[in-house]
């Protein structure tokens, strides 16, 4: 799913041209994923944005105004009122300015990731609803809505990046990541393939599209506390367990198999792939249309498999969701209107219908007849949610620069002891 804090700061716009109606949105690292918030053109007014006149205003990214619009007018004519859905180019920091000037919004649509600045902007209410209400959702999405032990946002979609595999080279279902890189190899080898698997990173590093392999190898950016809430203060990057992900990850870089390598960036993965020369690609449901349209249906999606006898992959997954302003006019309504108007199988399938994102909710998942839609759902109920804690705009420059360097050979352990003391030296100074 899109710029969230990190999004906004290392991934590059490079697959935006592919959207479609599969885009999600929270979620991303280095470059590739569609973004949260769409990128503001030379053409767009810089203007502030402000809210409009109807009884309920909800702001969201332009590319979302379809299917919110369409729930968003079956709540107005059944409660009598007027409801009015603005697209809003930077939806996050223009809420978060309009809010607190109180001309913003009574509900703003995004990802869950920014739900820890927005909170600590007193930007958004928690939710009023009971665990009762929840228990149709996916855990996994609830987990990531919920910030301090209270629920912020009614999640309504989700995504992960998966495993792509083009099935000429690579036609099975892998249960490791070693098996993925074997079975593209010999086409390496025989120099019909440039590398047998994908995974972006780019001169700067990617760390959303690292983690999947980092998780499996044991490390981890953020602990959690007894209640289940990522500890900013329990930094993980100079364990002993992350110093051996880092470790395996090097025997993958350039001085190991050079099957993960710096010149493979968001500017060149997809094609890459669409084009034939590579057999398999770590990637989120924003490359599946341009899959689609280059291979036919010569593609394969499964979770993206870990590293083999060590942990299941986790990646980074991503919610998208309804939250109430804090500060909005109606607020009443607002809180209504995500309790009745969207927390409802009938909204929830009205969205998916229109916007083809894995829903959130588990009954509208059980109609779903799409593999591929079902897969990505898979792959966001294995990972873990992006912490949305204001620490993680830290983390993501300084993390993608080390894998960066540990993929060209630097040393793994001072990389990641360098790396945690930028990390934990940033957040102090917040």
């Amino acid at each position: 799913m899109r710029n969230s804090i990190m999004r906004g700061t290392v991934r590059s716009m490079a697959a935006v041209a592919g959207i479609s109606l599969l885009l999600t949105g929270c979620t991303g690292g280095g470059g590739g994923a569609a973004p949260t918030e769409s990128p503001q053109s030379a053409g767009e007014s810089a203007a502030p944005a402000v809210r409009g006149d109807e009884d309920l205003v909800i702001w969201a990214d332009p590319v979302r105004i379809e299917y919110i619009q369409k729930i968003a007018d079956a709540y107005a004519e059944e409660n009598g009122i007027t409801v009015g859905v603005q697209g809003i180019v930077n939806t996050r920091q223009d809420f978060i300015t309009a809010n607190a000037a109180g001309n913003g919004p009574d509900v703003v649509a995004g990802a869950h990731d920014w739900i820890g600045q927005l909170v600590q902007n007193g930007a958004v209410d928690p939710l009023q609803l009971s665990p009762d209400a929840l228990a149709g959702y996916s855990e996994t999405a609830v987990d990531a809505s919920t910030y301090e032990n209270q629920l912020y946002a009614l999640p309504y979609a989700v995504e992960a990046v998966a495993l792509y595999c083009n099935t000429e080279y690579a036609p099975d279902t892998y249960a490791s990541i070693e098996d993925v890189i074997a079975a593209g190899q010999p086409a390496v080898d025989a120099g019909t393939l440039e590398v047998p698997l994908i995974v972006q990173q780019g001169e700067l590093g990617d760390a959303y599209h690292m983690q999947p392999l980092f998780t499996s190898a044991g490390g981890y950016v953020f602990g959690r506390d007894a209640e289940g809430s990522y500890n900013p203060t329990d930094l993980g990057l100079n364990k002993p367990e992350s110093i051996a992900a880092a470790e395996k990850i090097a025997a993958l870089g350039e001085k190991g198999s050079n099957t993960v390598r710096r010149s493979i960036s968001g500017d060149n993965y997809l094609s890459l792939f669409t084009e034939g020369r590579a057999a398999c690609m770590v990637s989120g449901p924003w490359a599946l249309p341009d899959v689609k349209k280059a291979l036919g249906d010569n593609y394969s999606i499964q979770p993206v498999p870990g590293f083999a006898g060590m942990k299941p992959a986790q990646p980074f997954m991503g919610s998208q969701g309804f939250m109430v302003a804090s500060n909005g006019k109606n607020k009443a309504f607002a809180q209504e209107f995500v309790a009745n108007g969207v927390n409802s199988e009938e909204s929830m399938q009205t969205l998916f219908e229109l916007s083809n994102q894995p829903p959130a909710m588990v009954s509208v998942r059980e109609g779903v007849t799409d593999k591929d839609v079902l897969t990505f759902a898979t792959a966001a109920d294995q990972g873990a949610p992006m912490p949305a804690v204001p620490a993680m705009a830290e983390v993501f420059a300084p993390l993608g620069q080390a894998w960066s360097a540990i993929i060209g050979g630097a040393d793994p352990a001072e990389t990641m002891n360098q790396t945690h003391e930028t990390i934990a030296k940033a957040i102090a100074g917040q």
